[in-house]
């Protein structure tokens, strides 16, 4: 196993390597070292490439994303519901080889014995001082809830749902996989929640918008009471539930120039806002207090902002509002939801201004190019820095993410 030291960072990522000086800090998070309890609440793992053709009936395999060449020889990703996407070619070397190559997993054996001595991951998220984490599907897997044929997308969220669990059933101490649901159905949710529940699943990954494609208000939407069988099996469960930026609808919305910041800001990051809002305006934590709602990948800084705008609007359109709640909405966020940062200073900045010490949870995005992996020791030295107390920095560092997603904390941590 390479350690940090080790791998070279490109010229152009040469700032991954800048760690300011911190002082005050009774743990570290460098491994090796008296260290935090440290989850990564958003990270990635990519299935065989024909892992949906192989297990998938055939009668779906049209529908899939397929890659096609074209005339002009450039070749494009083409799938339902979203535009053509060219394949851009990336002459990738270094850290940035290093991230495109990893993810992929699968279980190590033994060749004389047959038993499994691990995933791959493990050794890549030691070496950046992670203790567990929880996994999102990457490649082809993340293209599952991108059409609105809902046997299809429940076909590809079963076919993800074993898999993954398959594949890390033997180290769920540590990697925590997510249940992929389709919402457009709720039939079809209901009995896949019943389902991985049974498979020893404790997360799930909803899409931020239940049916795919662009805001239509006569779909329904995690606001509206026809949820509530959904919201009612999760909570017996004791599941909790996430929403991972870019699910939902094509977050490729702009074109042209500054499309991919366009893209990123306003068709990714922020159309994860809206499920959350929707659950704490509309009386669901009321009606189902035991729910536990994630944002991941979606940082943290506008957090207090949508608490005191959802608060805002309750108290000044209470002509409007309905249903009227024992509770203002940011109190239901306090008490039931969580949101994933990495190197996100704003949110670092109001974290403790706002009381949202028990709220945030940090994550290295492992193995994407816009994590930290595999330098999060100085990332987390740049967004952490010295102005937190040493309880919030254990909480945001693994402590709210055993709350949340329910990891035991090792014996050699609890003294936090």
């Amino acid at each position: 196993m390479a350690s940090n030291s080790e791998i070279v960072a490109n010229p152009a990522n040469a700032w991954r390597l800048d760690a300011p000086k911190v002082e005050g800090w009774g743990r570290d998070v460098r491994p090796g070292t008296d260290k935090h309890f440290i989850v990564s609440v958003d990270t990635h793992m990519s299935p065989p490439v024909k892992l949906f053709h192989e297990r998938m009936d055939e009668k779906y395999h049209h529908l899939l994303p397929r890659i096609e060449k074209r005339e002009d020889g450039e070749r494009y990703i083409v799938m339902p519901g979203a535009r053509d996407e060219r394949l851009i070619v990336a002459d990738f070397e270094g850290d940035d080889l290093l991230r495109s190559t990893s993810g992929a997993d699968l279980l190590s054996k033994d060749l004389d014995s047959g038993v499994i001595t691990g995933l791959p991951r493990i050794a890549d998220q030691d070496r950046d001082g992670v203790d567990a984490e929880v996994i999102f599907p990457n490649g082809a897997a993340l293209l599952m809830w991108s059409s609105r044929n809902n046997e299809m997308v429940d076909a590809q969220a079963r076919v993800w749902n074993d898999w993954a669990m398959e594949q890390c059933a033997p180290f769920l101490h540590r990697c925590n996989p997510t249940a992929a649901i389709c919402t457009a159905d709720i039939d079809l949710a209901v009995a896949e929640i019943e389902r991985v529940a049974k498979l020893g699943y404790r997360i799930l990954a909803l899409p931020n918008k239940p049916i795919f494609g662009e805001h239509d208000v006569n779909d329904i939407n995690y606001n509206l009471p026809v949820f509530d069988r959904m919201w009612a099996v999760i909570q017996d469960h004791d599941l909790a539930i996430t929403y991972h930026v870019s699910t939902g609808r094509d977050p490729r919305a702009a074109r042209g120039n500054g499309g991919a910041i366009i893209n990123y800001v306003c068709h990714s990051l922020s159309p994860t806002i809206e499920p959350i809002v929707n659950m704490c305006a509309s009386g669901v934590f009321e009606r189902f207090p035991g729910l536990r709602a994630a944002t991941i990948e979606a940082d943290a800084g506008w957090v207090p902002w949508m608490m005191q705008k959802m608060d805002e609007a309750y108290l000044k359109h209470h002509f409007w509002v309905r249903p009227k709640m024992k509770n203002l909405p940011s109190e239901y966020y306090r008490s039931n939801c969580f949101a994933s940062f990495g190197e996100d200073k704003a949110a670092m900045a109001l974290v403790e201004e706002f009381g949202l010490e028990d709220n945030f949870m940090w994550a290295n995005d492992y193995p994407h190019h816009e994590g930290s992996w595999p330098f999060s020791a100085q990332a987390l030295y740049r967004t952490l820095g010295n102005g937190l107390r040493e309880e919030t920095r254990a909480k945001l560092l693994g402590l709210n993410a055993a709350k949340a997603f329910r990891f035991d904390v090792p014996e050699r941590y609890r003294t936090q």
